[in-house]
């Protein structure tokens, strides 16, 4: 295991039994979210870096019964949290890296990623990941229920310019991943970036 997983993993084992407690009020942001995808009845849809599953409800509300809902962590003890909250009723729950992710070329819809970037060690390899097992046209949302600047201020930093969510730092390392940008919104009550696989 790399220096960089055993950091993610440790970062996330020490917050996962409270991790839903200290952020009680994202469901609607998750939601609202969620909905900005345009998943349909039916679509396959993967949570990369799932945590706890919160985003794993409304996937499910959204692609309905015969749809295919994903989440996959790094971390055990997130997705133990994720079974503990019962949302392993809303998909499969699965442990993985989304720099090698057990699932097919192609055989996904969309990728919902919350909060994912950041912990990325190969920002642009994992994105290509991603992008390796969407369908072509198919849709990332690169989320956050706040955005850059309330989140750097909760955690007592200033933004830099080398952010890789500032839209002129992520629209060219998407495209270089197999992604063109089709939306960018980064406002105090949250972060979302749209994109989608290219051919």
């Amino acid at each position: 295991m790399s220096d960089d997983h055993t950091h993610v993993r440790e970062f996330f084992t020490a917050r996962a039994a409270d991790w839903d407690s200290r952020f009680p009020d994202d469901a609607p942001a998750y939601a609202a979210a969620v909905a900005e995808l345009g998943l349909r009845r039916g679509d396959r849809v993967l949570d990369a870096g799932c945590g706890t599953g919160r985003a794993l409800p409304p996937l499910r509300a959204a692609v309905g019964p015969t749809g295919v809902v994903v989440g996959a962590d790094l971390t055990p003890a997130m997705l133990q949290a994720a079974v503990r909250a019962g949302r392993d009723r809303y998909g499969r729950l699965v442990l993985a890296d989304v720099s090698a992710l057990p699932l097919r070329p192609e055989s996904l819809d969309a990728v919902f990623a919350a909060g994912l970037i950041a912990h990325l060690p190969h920002p642009a390899g994992n994105l290509r990941e991603l992008a390796r097992v969407v369908r072509r046209g198919g849709i990332l949302a690169l989320f956050h229920p706040i955005g850059r600047a309330a989140l750097a201020a909760r955690q007592g930093r200033s933004i830099t310019p080398d952010d890789l969510r500032a839209e002129p730092n992520l629209r060219p390392l998407l495209a270089g991943s197999g992604w063109r940008m089709t939306s960018y919104a980064d406002e105090d009550t949250r972060f979302l970036a749209l994109a989608v696989r290219e051919g």
